[in-house]
């Protein structure tokens, strides 16, 4: 019995049938690649407000001032306080500045909350630097647990040399805490001791 030469038109088929299963292979690997390469752009150009992270503080500090003003939020199904020690404060341009988010645990259990954040002009971004954010962990706090959580930041002063920030007076950064079941993250656990009166 001779094999029979394939015609043309099922050459044809069996070329569609190739092409249209590699469409569905990529597009399926972009679909998962789709959050991380979302996530990698947005930390690479301050797209929609995502915050840089910084591993030193600028060379050099300017007189410019802007007010930053702290906003803080709270997820459905996460049973927390959260609020800045300060609502806003004025930082030189290059000034590193600390301030203190806190949380109290509400629930009579054990919960983890994961924050995200941005910061409004969402295209200044990208000027907003982190050298140390509760943000980069997961929070795991115990029934009835107060936390006082620090973020460490400075705005670039390269925003001074920047056209669209130069009537701009006015930064916020918001956060909101999400619950997180199953933590993806590193998680900080030990809370420090708390001042009293707080929260």
């Amino acid at each position: 019995m001779t094999d029979q030469p394939i015609s043309p038109a099922r050459r044809r088929d069996l070329v569609v049938a190739a092409a249209c299963g590699a469409f569905v292979a990529c597009m399926v690997g972009m679909a998962y690649a789709a959050v991380p390469l979302y996530d990698w752009f947005c930390r690479a150009t301050g797209f929609n407000g995502t915050t840089q992270v910084a591993t030193s503080a600028p060379s050099s500090v300017l007189d410019r001032k802007i007010t930053v003003r702290f906003d803080a939020n709270i997820g459905p199904g996460l049973p927390w306080r959260f609020a800045p020690e300060r609502t806003s404060i004025e930082v030189r341009l290059g000034e590193v500045v600390t301030v203190e988010y806190l949380v109290v645990n509400e629930a009579a259990r054990e919960t983890v909350g994961l924050a995200a954040y941005n910061v409004t002009p969402l295209n200044l971004g990208v000027y907003f630097q982190k050298i140390n954010c509760f943000c980069f962990t997961d929070q795991r706090l115990k029934a009835g647990e107060k936390r006082e959580m620090p973020v460490v930041f400075y705005i670039d002063p390269a925003l001074a040399k920047d056209a669209d920030g130069a009537d701009l007076d006015t930064i916020t950064l918001s956060y909101t805490f999400y619950p997180q079941r199953e933590s993806q993250r590193p998680v900080a656990e030990a809370a420090p001791a708390s001042r009293p009166g707080r929260i």
